[in-house]
């Protein structure tokens, strides 16, 4: 390929990562045309997925700080850049994968963090958007003003707030004793809820 071609694929790769919610990267050996288009379908409007050559893809993702992409860049590779919610596209992955075990989850990067390929998959079962919106107003009392900043917060944002929560909740059970003293412990304890859902409305 001319050193041209070449500059402008790495643009072009380049661009995309900046663009995207999250990366996936996969191996695709053995998949027909038909189901690659049929994965593409299943990843939403916005969304793309390309077949890319390593070396030019390394130094794309080098130019945008994700070095540690290097070791997952070996084989055919094929990658889901992701315009919207990452979990959503986690999920259509992780869904066809299991449909065609062909395709294989490497890693990749969400917002910003590269991850493996577990974290992929635990992203893909993080519960629907309704659910744990409603566990977080439950666990904030009704608190609205912070509410309404998660109703727009992205997903995996809002399921690690609602795994804080969890953790959260649990560790007030086991650390929870008869003594009437704990009691006025606890209640010297920060709230780590609601400054984490004040975070994440923040972010709106």
């Amino acid at each position: 390929m001319p050193t041209q071609a070449k500059a402008a694929v790495i643009e072009e790769i380049t661009e995309r990562f900046n663009n995207s919610s999250a990366a996936v990267l996969t191996e695709y050996r053995g998949l027909t045309v038909a189901q690659l288009t049929q994965l593409r379908r299943s990843l939403g409007a916005g969304s793309s997925y390309a077949v890319v050559k390593n070396t030019l893809t390394k130094r794309a993702a080098d130019s945008v700080g994700h070095t540690d992409l290097a070791p997952l860049l070996t084989g055919p590779t094929a990658i889901a850049f992701i315009e919207g919610d990452p979990v959503e596209a986690a999920k259509a992955i992780r869904d066809f994968s299991r449909a065609n075990p062909l395709l294989v989850i490497k890693g990749g990067v969400v917002e910003g963090r590269t991850v493996d390929a577990a974290e992929v998959s635990r992203l893909a079962d993080v519960e629907p958007r309704e659910v744990l919106l409603a566990k977080l107003a439950g666990a904030m009392k009704g608190n609205l003003t912070k509410a309404a900043g998660l109703f727009q917060a992205p997903l995996s944002q809002v399921a690690r707030l609602a795994a804080a929560l969890q953790e959260k909740k649990e560790s007030a059970e086991g650390a929870s004793a008869p003594a009437a003293d704990d009691t006025a412990a606890a209640d010297t304890t920060p709230d780590t809820t609601d400054a984490a859902a004040d975070s994440a409305a923040s972010t709106d």
